[in-house]
């Protein structure tokens, strides 16, 4: 995992986010807290759309394919493997939906993409969730 491009992304989502904890948090802790900024944009994008507010939709949803050029950024596709080239190309997929979506106001390609993130997101949780049973013994 790159944290270079973690840490980009991170800047990004941290510019609305609880700052304490980020410079201490684990590279697990990271992505959740940038799986969870890209659905927070990409919820604050719905809200400005729905209410026809043109340029801050704009913004927030080019803070949302910020933070998942991050996401992508940061994947070891020599370690990962398939799973990273096929995480890649999902997340190439939703910055072009985000785009599309922006362009064309359309609130259903926005819930396309936070489904998709919400599901990387809760198996992303499970891993932590999987190490913590693992380290208790439990």
């Amino acid at each position: 995992m790159s944290f270079a491009g973690v840490r980009n992304a991170l800047d990004q989502y941290s510019e609305n986010a609880v700052r304490t904890g980020i410079e201490s948090a684990s590279p697990h802790r990271l992505i959740q807290m940038l799986l969870e900024g890209a659905l927070d944009k990409i919820a604050a994008a719905r809200g400005h759309m729905e209410r026809g507010e043109i340029q801050p939709k704009g913004e927030q949803v080019g803070s949302a394919i910020s933070i998942i050029e991050g996401l992508k950024s940061s994947l070891d596709k020599d370690r990962g493997g398939e799973i990273a080239r096929n995480l890649e190309d999902l997340y190439i997929y939703m910055e072009r939906r985000l785009i599309e979506a922006n362009r064309d106001n359309d609130t259903s390609l926005l819930d396309e993409v936070s489904d998709l993130l919400r599901q990387i997101k809760e198996a992303w949780d499970a891993i932590a969730d999987q190490a913590a049973q693992h380290a208790t013994g439990a």
